[in-house]
């Protein structure tokens, strides 16, 4: 689901209200957490964690004009989502996520290649997410994204 908003603020405006406070301390822990040289902008309609043209002058792949995404955020119509491009390349940061959440919560991770899914907002692990955030370094992310895109 797709707001019209051209800052994470305004996206956070947008998004129905029960679901902004989760939002702010989910941007606030990804924010705390992420290391120096990620940029927060808005990233395909979402709110993204992205390596800016500064750092990665070649952008991404898919469209060059975009800067290399990392992670994004959003309040999608069913859940909200945290989407981590560094799980999907990395096995072992995937194996370590998958093994961590049964501590932070009950029920059944919900998880795509890339997407993880949170219907239940009061359930979102973000001391979880906020050390996954912290995990990759931009000059690793560049690094995996390189080796996989030349494969």
């Amino acid at each position: 689901m797709q707001y019209k908003a051209s800052t994470p603020d305004e996206y956070i405006e947008a998004i129905p209200e029960e679901r902004r406070e989760v939002m702010q301390h989910l941007r606030k822990v990804i924010l705390d957490n992420l290391p120096k040289g990620f940029s927060e902008e808005m990233n395909y309609g979402l709110i993204g964690y992205v390596i800016p043209h500064k750092t990665y002058p070649n952008g991404y792949h898919c469209d060059p004009k975009l800067p290399l995404p990392f992670m994004n955020i959003a309040s999608q119509k069913n859940f909200i989502a945290v989407y981590h491009m560094g799980i999907y390349a990395d096995k072992e940061l995937m194996d370590w996520f998958v093994g961590e959440y049964p501590k932070y919560v009950k029920t059944k991770l919900d998880m795509g290649k890339s997407c993880i899914r949170f219907k239940k907002i009061d359930q979102i692990p973000l001391k979880l997410i906020g050390e996954l955030a912290s995990k990759m370094t931009p000059e690793k992310w560049i690094e995996i994204y390189e080796t996989n895109i030349k494969k």
